[in-house]
């Protein structure tokens, strides 16, 4: 394919807006991409970046605007139609099959008759012209993740694009493999070509970009050179200028420990009578297996009687941290002090939470399976998920119900009853209100207030920042694995999560 001259405008977006049923996932967004040239686009969880750069590659359409590719309006009807255009993509989860080779991957979606020689040859050729070293033979369940990576790389280059998004690639790198990562896509644009980068982390947008986009709630909201702008601008932007604009709320080695037991809600000591700390973390680090920290000697106190919530953008090491709290992942090193039991609800409540085609009293007999023993009580289960429902207001028809049967939203008051009900100590909880409807957030807030105020230790991750502000009692950001106190303000604790910085204790780092 043709180069366009360095400089040339490749791509152009104009108004392009999207709804998920009720959600304005873009409204109008803009971009503008320029040959010879990395693009950034950024924004907070759920801006739209990801969902604009679907509608680039054929995997959505637009309800409204107009797309312009190399000066000629198009629509992309498909991924086929995108690399035709000479556009790919690398999304944030590989799209590889892990037990085939290199080349039968990248071969995939080719046409004619498959010939393994071929395809080998087809990868060293791209690999090499690219820069990029990647054995064709290798099984991809055998690669580490920096060399699965490249293979998605290569399978967008075997199609001969001029265009490649990628979203979040450095998320699952080690700083070695993302520092290799961006220079080659600096010199990949230097050819003529063009990125897009979706990034959450703003140093790695200054430092590589020639331009930068922000999106805030499906709108574009900030164009500019990268050499025209700084950090502090940007992370303004991504939160919608909130700058000023707050929240007020109420109203090491290679070693871990973990302390379980019970906590008493007050410690009665020298200073007088305070809550007593539920949950501790002690220069706890996550190591996950591809040896990247995603956690970083976070050190961590949560109390019995309040609600500490965890503000992040996608990727900063919540998701293991979470789980750490909650007993279901084990630090690499440091210290961890829970109780005995943990009620843990995940923010994917169908994958990780519910058997969608069981009866609701075998869904609350999930809690605690794994350490129970003898013969089940199947009457007293259904006994207890009858009272459960009463208790919580669960819309169900009774006990038996199947859980698929019910709403979105008594499905979370389900897990979010069993988990309360299980651990009186300890509750962590992740998105909370993640696809719920007004009436069904109000209930689940309550019931994690009313948790909070019968003298449970509380921790509430959302990717909503002002979920986490009206929530907590204290707020803490993470940063690329690091925790880090904030102040309950919108703009403080979003900094905080986007640059490490404004924050009041910040983490050492391991």
């Amino acid at each position: 394919m043709t180069a366009a001259p360095t400089g040339a405008l490749l791509l152009s977006l104009d108004g392009i807006t999207h709804t998920f049923g009720r959600v304005r996932a873009l409204d109008g967004a803009a971009l503008q991409v320029r040959a010879g040239t990395v693009h950034a686009v950024l924004g907070e969880n759920g801006a739209g970046k990801t969902t604009l750069m679907r509608v680039v590659f054929g995997l959505l359409r637009a309800q409204q605007g107009v797309m312009h590719w190399r000066g000629a309006p198009v629509t992309m009807r498909s991924p086929s139609d995108a690399l035709a255009h000479g556009i790919g993509m690398v999304h944030q989860h590989f799209t590889l099959v892990p037990t085939m080779t290199v080349a039968e991957n990248i071969a995939l979606g080719g046409h004619g008759r498959f010939d393994p020689a071929r395809a080998a040859e087809r990868v060293h050729e791209v690999a090499a012209r690219a820069g990029l070293t990647l054995d064709p033979h290798a099984r991809v369940q055998d690669l580490p993740v920096g060399a699965q990576q490249r293979c998605e790389i290569v399978k967008a280059l075997a199609r001969d694009v001029s265009l490649l998004i990628l979203d979040e690639p450095t998320a699952v790198l080690a700083p070695a493999e993302a520092a290799e990562l961006l220079g080659w896509l600096r010199r990949y644009a230097e050819r003529g070509n063009a990125v897009v980068l979706i990034t959450h982390k703003l140093r790695d947008a200054i430092a590589v970009a020639d331009d930068i986009t922000v999106l805030h709630r499906g709108r574009t909201v900030l164009t500019t050179p990268a050499r025209h702008t700084d950090e502090a601008r940007v992370a303004d932007a991504m939160l919608g200028g909130a700058a000023g604009r707050t929240a007020d709320v109420h109203s090491g080695s290679d070693t871990a420990e973990t302390v379980t037991g019970s906590a008493n809600v007050m410690d009665h000591g020298a200073g007088g009578t305070r809550p007593r700390t539920v949950l501790a973390l002690d220069a706890v680090t996550v190591r996950d297996a591809n040896g990247v920290n995603r956690v970083r000697s976070a050190t961590l106190q949560v109390r019995a009687g309040e609600i500490v919530g965890i503000g992040a953008v996608e990727g900063a090491g919540q998701h293991e941290l979470l789980r750490v709290l909650a007993g279901r992942l084990a630090p690499t090193s440091g210290t961890r002090v829970i109780p005995e039991r943990v009620g843990f609800v995940p923010e994917d409540r169908h994958r990780d939470a519910l058997l969608l085609d069981a009866p609701l009293f075998e869904n609350t007999a999930l809690q605690g399976a794994g350490a129970r023993r003898g013969v089940m009580n199947w009457t007293g289960f259904r006994a207890r998920t009858a009272a459960l429902l009463q208790r919580f207001d669960v819309r169900a028809s009774g006990a038996d119900a199947i859980a698929r049967t019910l709403s979105g939203g008594n499905q979370q008051k389900l897990v979010l009853a069993r988990e309360l009900e299980a651990a009186r100590d300890a509750l962590v909880v992740e998105n909370p209100s993640r696809g719920l409807d007004f009436v069904a957030t109000n209930a689940v807030h309550q019931a994690l207030r009313s948790a909070r105020d019968a003298g449970m230790a509380v921790v509430v991750y959302s990717s909503d920042l002002d979920e986490v502000l009206l929530l907590a009692d204290r707020v803490f950001a993470m940063h690329d694995g690091t925790v880090i106190e904030s102040q309950q303000h919108r703009d403080a604790l979003g900094r905080a999560m986007l640059s490490g910085s404004g924050g009041m204790a910040p983490g050492t780092d391991a």
